[in-house]
């Protein structure tokens, strides 16, 4: 027995080497996302003489390009180019930004000084300075607590009680309910906690106030859904021209940031609709975007098609560009789409709740995925049987 163990010792081993990685992966899954932040690629740049020169020489290259203006005269002078060239060979270029990461603008900020040479506003698809993982925590929901409410409540009320049995998700919505209540509004201050809900809440529970679904001509659920948004306060008393919204936005490195990454994410590709990316993806764009400049909301309280608060009038020559703007929100058909499609999963989900009390969301929707063999067991029963058949031949 003894000879028998230290003859195979070394196979078990390499058999643990080989799957420490797979452990220390799983632990913690969310380590390598941000490995090429921008925060992290600048200061990797700093230590490079080249690159440090040629980053900070961007930095006087990026005023001139906030306001959108013909490509003829939004040119980069041959100085700017060239630090844009001697940048595009370091970490610097491939560099992206979370929206709930903490320095958020400050790793922004190194974004869009590495790509000054972006024309803005012309509806590029690939200026998003946001990394494109959506990975959403398990939000356990113990429906059993809204037997307070009558049977026939709204789903608005209901997402409205869970946000308020939650320690966290009550305490930033009541930060923004106070910041934009008719008394104390100051339209800043309103956004800013607006922001700060979107940002900090659970996903979940900050798409569940927002995306709840109402039933038709139910005017109290679609106007609790609307006020979500406290659109006395956040929104434009007088509503601008569109296209000098989107010109105030693009002077923001956040609003700016946030508004490209809509155009990527909730962008028909073609006349067939064919969308860009995955619905989950282009939602957490859509939410971005509230508490900015540019923030969107619904319509009215009988739908929920929702719209920019700007007009196009006076738009003069520019009468095209800024219908285009406007219909990249009331006529979006990868928006509407991601919208209805959580409605419908919102309804569904409390049409279980006498079934199942305690509910998870994600086991829920990864239910089919759940049944498949994971990578990582495949590979754990592969090097077992391995080592039992070298064990053999030993």
């Amino acid at each position: 027995m003894g000879r028998s163990w230290s003859r195979g010792a070394p196979l078990v081993v390499l058999l643990l080497v080989l799957l420490l990685p797979l452990g220390a992966g799983n632990s913690s899954p969310t380590d390598s996302r941000f490995v090429n932040s921008c925060i992290q690629a600048r200061k990797k740049c700093q230590t490079d003489p080249t690159c440090k020169a040629a980053y900070h020489h961007l930095g006087s290259c990026t005023s001139s390009l906030i306001t959108p203006r013909p490509l003829e005269e939004s040119s980069l002078s041959a100085d700017c180019l060239e630090a844009e060239q001697q940048i595009r060979n370091s970490s610097l270029i491939g560099c992206t930004c979370h929206w709930r990461m903490r320095n958020q603008a400050t790793c922004l900020s190194i974004y869009w000084t590495v790509h000054s040479a972006h024309r803005l506003g012309d509806y590029e698809l690939d200026v998003s300075p946001y990394e494109d993982t959506v990975t959403s925590k398990p939000w356990k929901m113990n429906l059993s607590k809204l037997s307070m409410l009558k049977p026939d409540s709204d789903l608005c009320l209901k997402f409205a009680t869970l946000c308020t049995l939650n320690n966290k998700c009550y305490r930033l919505r009541k930060a923004y309910g106070e910041a934009c209540s008719s008394i104390h509004c100051q339209r800043q201050v309103c956004l800013a906690q607006l922001r700060s809900f979107f940002e900090k809440a659970a996903e979940s529970y900050a798409q569940g106030l927002l995306l709840c679904p109402c039933a038709p001509y139910d005017v109290g659920c679609g106007e609790r859904r609307r006020n979500t948004i406290a659109p006395s306060c956040a929104l434009p008393s007088v509503a601008p021209n569109c296209l000098d919204l989107r010109t105030g936005c693009l002077a923001d490195p956040l609003c700016r940031s946030r508004l490209m990454d809509f155009q990527t994410h909730c962008h028909p590709m073609d006349i067939l609709g064919t969308c860009a990316t995955e619905q989950s993806r282009c939602l957490r764009a859509y939410l971005g975007l509230i508490g900015t400049a540019m923030t969107p909301n619904f319509i009215s309280k009988v739908n929920a098609s929702v719209s920019l608060s700007c007009t196009c009038r006076g738009s003069g020559n520019q009468q095209e560009e800024c219908e285009q703007l406007e219909r990249s929100f009331s006529q979006n058909s990868c928006l509407m789409e991601a919208i209805a499609a959580k409605m419908h999963f919102h309804s569904q989900l409390f049409s279980q709740d006498r079934a199942h009390p305690t509910f998870t969301m994600i086991q829920q929707q990864n239910q089919n995925s759940a049944l498949r063999p994971q990578p990582e067991v495949l590979f754990l029963s592969s090097c077992l049987l391995t080592l039992i058949l070298l064990q053999t031949l030993w």
